[in-house]
């Protein structure tokens, strides 16, 4: 079940911090850990056994690859790190990817093998991708053994990160799994980027989310070109402030509780090519896909032909592991193509022309929303063929009429993806008295949650669009 609302968060937490902070520091990680389990139980009470079984099968590996590499047995801690791998994959492709084979087999064979319908686990590609990463970075010797399974279940389970991350590798947080130090100037800093992140997703995520139903609603044929657009635009801004709205709130709420999660998005919609576009998007992912997928296998050490294979073999994990769909496979290897004419000659291009190359990001990516939106591939072709103006002609009074229904939030949207906002806020930061800013700061974040909460128990539209993956 996805949550469909953030209400139960606001239920939370209060409780959570409250236990949390009156427990001896010795006892925080485990009310972390017990807290953030039942945080998952209220959407997936099955699949929390799912996650104590991942979490105790890294934890076990981890030990077994420490012991083995200490007595010099490197093929023992090798096939221990396999194993690991082996079961951590077996249960993304169990739950994620069964009934994706089973259609392919269907579909070329003739048979009727029924489909499994296994609900996904919310969140199992980030948390297996996390614990993953533990094992790894042990026999690399890049971290340290976790001794205790409760401060490991605490990094497994922490449940501001645990449903649509940021993939958080163990090494970035094992001091702070140790010994952190919370202090007020942290929880402030934390409740701030937390009321951004939510006023991010409710307020700019939510109503882009209403403006592309309506487009994506129409029929291909009677959609001008302009519309098309425009729904696309709208579909691009909804999935950064929702999952950017996301990662903020993590990391807002991770400094509440003394932790320090890692930036996940840093306006990528400014960037002046698609290599450029993935150094800002969804930074963790390609974090992790760039340490533990492309430098392993030579990245750009063993020429342009390995590297450019390294580089088709990444963004096809990457699509795949966005959902169990032709589409996401699609869209992957869209990248690949670009970020691969990119490597060839195009940066150079690009690089002496900056507005063109914004220009050119700006439209493949808004492309690449409507292929990775299109998940039944019904409307992916029609509506492409919109946009290219194979449809109602360029423009329409639907266009005008959206605009002056979104107009104004739109522009809202397009400013907020930019470090526009951000510098404005800093600038008169610097302008201001401490009490000043201090009475500024408390009264915007009392008026946006305000506004969030209202917004909240009044509205049914309320999706988290990566809580799928």
């Amino acid at each position: 079940m996805i949550f469909s609302s953030l209400l139960f968060l606001f239920r939370f937490l209060p409780l959570m911090l409250f236990f949390y902070f009156a427990a001896p520091r010795g006892w925080r990680n485990a009310i972390l850990f017990l807290g953030s389990l039942i945080f998952y139980a209220w959407g997936e009470p099955v699949y929390v056994v799912l996650m104590l079984f991942s979490t105790a099968v890294d934890y076990t590996h981890g030990q077994i690859i420490e012991k083995a590499l200490s007595k010099g047995r490197e093929k023992r801690a090798k096939a221990a790190l396999l194993s690991s791998v082996v079961v951590n994959l077996g249960l993304l492709g169990v739950f994620k990817y069964t009934d994706f084979l089973i259609r392919i087999v269907n579909s070329f064979t003739g048979l009727a093998i029924p489909l499994t319908k296994l609900p996904l686990p919310i969140g199992i590609s980030f948390y297996t991708f996390q614990t993953m990463s533990y094992s790894i970075d042990i026999y690399r010797g890049q971290a340290a053994t976790q001794r205790n399974i409760i401060d490991f279940g605490a990094y497994v389970a922490m449940f501001p990160q645990l449903i649509a991350g940021p993939i958080v590798r163990y090494q970035t947080v094992a001091e702070e799994l140790r010994s952190r130090r919370e202090n007020p100037e942290l929880f402030g800093a934390g409740v701030s980027l937390f009321l951004a992140g939510l006023g991010k997703k409710v307020l700019l995520a939510n109503n882009m989310g209403l403006l592309w139903d309506t487009v994506s609603g129409m029929t291909a044929q009677g959609l001008s070109a302009a519309t098309a657009w425009l729904g696309a635009a709208a579909f691009g801004l909804q999935i950064y402030f929702d999952f950017s709205g996301y990662s903020d709130m993590a990391r807002g709420l991770g400094l509440m509780f003394g932790f320090h999660f890692p930036l996940n998005f840093d306006y990528p919609y400014i960037s002046r090519s698609i290599t450029e576009f993935w150094r800002r998007w969804h930074i963790t992912l390609g974090t992790w896909f760039r340490e533990y997928v492309y430098i392993p296998l030579g990245g750009n050490r063993r020429g342009l032909g390995i590297q450019l294979r390294n580089i088709l073999v990444v963004w096809l994990l990457t699509g795949i592991w966005h959902g169990a769909n032709v589409n996401f496979l699609l869209w992957g290897l869209y990248f690949a193509v670009f970020l691969i004419l990119e490597k060839m000659f195009l940066l150079k291009w690009l690089e002496r022309a900056p507005a063109m190359g914004r220009l050119y990001t700006l439209a493949l990516v808004a492309v690449s929303w409507v292929i990775f939106a299109s998940v039944d591939g019904a409307g992916g072709p029609g509506y492409l063929r919109a946009m290219a103006g194979g449809g109602a002609g360029l423009w329409d009074g639907t266009t005008l009429y959206l605009l002056r229904n979104y107009g104004v939030l739109l522009g809202l949207c397009v400013l907020g993806s930019t470090p526009g906002p951000k510098r404005a806020v800093l600038y008169l930061r610097e302008r201001c008295a401490e009490t000043v800013w201090q009475l500024l700061a408390s009264g915007a974040g009392a008026v946006l949650f305000i506004l969030c909460t209202s917004y909240l128990v009044d509205a049914s539209y309320n999706p988290f669009l990566y809580f799928r993956f």
